[in-house]
């Protein structure tokens, strides 16, 4: 029997105030969850401390392994689910655009620190992780991309490579940038057959509006599921044959290694 997962993506209001209103959104999130047989959830980038609050950010930073972390382990345990969820990590004097997921034994997964950091808040306030992360989750491997990592095709094809057969994606997406949640996050998905769920919040916080448009997309780029503009909680079941399946039929992780090198 194919490996499968049963996802939730949650599209939270950006205007949540502060670390405990999110909690207390996120345990709510999780009883409408019950009875529903869901192995993961999805949630936004720096979905625990708010992504427009300049340098609020650091006073609400945590270790991975911070109280926040220990509060959402004991959710996923009561629940049962996967939580897969965005925050600004605090790690030896530096601060990094993080997300972790956390198993439904409450373990940690992984931890992923974005890769590339937008000039503008991000880059005046983070520092750049430096690794892929990918992990395994029932059967699936998985790897996480947030936000910009997400919108260059070098990234995708990486994990991809590694033997990623879903991609997480934790994004704050600006209501301007509406492409990448419409037709580039659709292609990434694509062009390398395999899922990607895309967790954007919702609505006004501090100045800057957000798209929504959180959305999960299969192997041959079809749409499972797409919110509106408001909050929504998306669902979709993710099956590994599905990805052998687009890989085999356009093989395009292994004929890219047919194309001449790049001119010199």
């Amino acid at each position: 029997m194919t490996a499968s997962l049963s996802i939730a993506v949650a599209q939270s209001p950006a205007d949540l105030d502060g670390p405990q209103a999110r909690m207390n959104w996120l345990r709510d999130c999780l009883h409408r969850l019950d009875g529903q047989q869901t192995d993961l959830l999805v949630l936004p980038e720096l979905f625990l401390t708010g992504y427009n609050i300049g340098s609020r950010v650091a006073e609400r930073a945590e270790p991975a392994d911070g109280p926040s972390a220990q509060e959402i382990a004991e959710l996923a345990r009561a629940h049962r689910v996967a939580i897969h969820y965005g925050f600004a990590e605090q790690r030896n004097g530096r601060l990094y655009n993080s997300a972790s997921c956390i198993g439904t034994d409450g373990a940690c997964l992984a931890t992923h620190r974005k890769l590339l950091l937008p000039p503008g808040f991000e880059g005046d306030h983070f520092s750049a992780g430096g690794n892929y992360t990918l992990f395994e989750l029932n059967g699936f491997k998985a790897a996480t991309l947030i936000c910009y990592d997400a919108e260059f095709p070098e990234t995708f094809r990486a994990v991809a490579q590694a033997g990623a057969g879903l991609v997480l994606v934790p994004t704050a997406l600006g209501a301007q940038w509406g492409v990448v949640a419409n037709t580039i996050i659709p292609a990434r998905a694509f062009e390398n057959g395999i899922y990607v769920c895309y967790a954007n919040s919702c609505g006004h916080e501090n100045g800057m509006d957000f798209f929504g448009g959180s959305c999960i997309i299969a192997p041959n780029g079809q749409e499972l599921a797409r919110a509106g503009k408001g909050e929504e909680l998306l669902h979709a079941r993710a099956g590994l044959d599905a990805v052998q399946a687009a890989q085999a039929r356009l093989p395009y992780l292994a004929d890219r290694l047919n194309l001449p090198s790049a001119p010199g």
